[in-house]
């Protein structure tokens, strides 16, 4: 489960990272601009959904257990 919420971490950074690349690129030099940067945002969105819904799973499952502060405390 570490590995999977590292992947993601990774890759929702990584998504993050080529918009602002495309943000920045796009449009200059007199070239159209692209929609490279709404669909990179979009996948970081998806991949934020993707592990949000995974840590749900892993929970139901029992993969991980909630720690922290006791309930009715």
């Amino acid at each position: 489960m570490k590995y999977l919420v590292l992947l993601a971490f990774v890759a929702i950074i990584g998504s993050l990272g080529s918009a602002l690349f495309f943000m920045m690129r796009d449009g200059q030099g007199g070239k159209p601009k692209t929609s490279n940067m709404a669909r990179a945002l979009a996948f970081r969105v998806g991949f934020s959904i993707l592990l949000f819904v995974c840590i749900l799973l892993a929970w139901k499952f029992g993969y991980i257990q909630p720690t922290g502060i006791p309930v009715g405390k």
